[in-house]
């Protein structure tokens, strides 16, 4: 796909700038902000050769919003830096996936989100992965929030690192992850079994579910085991980013303590 799209937020822009650089068509500063983070964004754009225009905060924020009526649109959280870049659709597809899985030397540690749809969640989601570590994200192509710039700025960077793969029949990629050795280990809060009960030392892909449905019957049924995180409080649930961190770095705690034995 082709395009342009504003990407905004100091780690966004970051990373786009050291990964991409050729693809900045204007960056954009708030003049009003003078501060060590910004700094090192304007640093960074001068070193690679890209011109800057600094702005007001209205200017910029009328720049995001776009020509035409603006009545009712949300001007997204700038952090005072915005970049007008070349639209890259780094999503993944399945081959991307079997190739990658075929050339792993570790075992895999993958995190699958099933129609999670609120772009917070997926940036959220995106950073915790790159956190701690996972081979890849695995969403279902439908029904399924996409890479816009409200994912990538919630991800601060992540989005421009972490695998995010699209499939187009979540089931049948899980079957396809069992048959390589992979345990599909799948979360609900009614599951007997705690997260901290669970064996991540192995090849794993840990499924979370939707905001308001959790997983669907197809998804559970592919789930090798399901496991929940033991709630103290009166809250019955997690967000589904947080519940992603928890579920995600009890593997990592695993996976090093094993690791260091060995």
């Amino acid at each position: 796909m082709s395009g342009r799209e504003w990407i905004v937020g100091i780690h966004s822009v970051s990373e786009l700038l050291r990964r991409n650089p050729e693809d900045v068509f204007e960056l954009v500063l708030q003049q009003e902000r003078a501060d060590q983070r910004l700094d090192e964004v304007r640093a960074l754009a001068m070193e690679l050769g890209i011109k800057i225009q600094v702005m007001p905060k209205a200017a910029l924020e009328k720049k995001l919003l776009g020509e035409g009526k603006s009545e009712g649109k949300r001007v997204p959280v700038h952090q005072g830096v915005a970049a007008l870049c070349q639209w890259r659709d780094t999503v993944k597809d399945e081959a991307f996936l079997n190739k990658l899985l075929t050339n792993l030397d570790h075992p895999a540690l993958i995190l699958v989100l099933d129609e999670v749809t609120d772009p917070h969640n997926l940036g959220a989601c995106l950073r915790t992965a790159d956190a701690a570590g996972v081979d890849a994200v695995i969403v279902p192509k439908d029904n399924s929030a996409t890479l816009n710039m409200t994912v990538r700025k919630v991800a601060s960077g992540a989005a421009e690192k972490v695998n995010l793969v699209a499939v187009t029949n979540l089931a049948r990629t899980l079957a396809g992850l069992q048959e390589r050795g992979i345990w599909i280990s799948g979360t609900a809060g009614e599951a007997d079994h705690s997260v901290y009960q669970a064996d991540f030392t192995g090849p794993v892909a840990i499924v979370m579910g939707s905001e308001g449905k959790g997983l669907r019957r197809l998804t559970r049924e592919h789930c090798d085991y399901l496991i929940s995180i033991p709630m103290a409080g009166v809250v019955s649930s997690l967000n589904v980013s947080v519940a992603a961190g928890v579920c995600l770095f009890e593997a990592v705690r695993q996976r090093q303590k094993a690791f260091a034995t060995r």
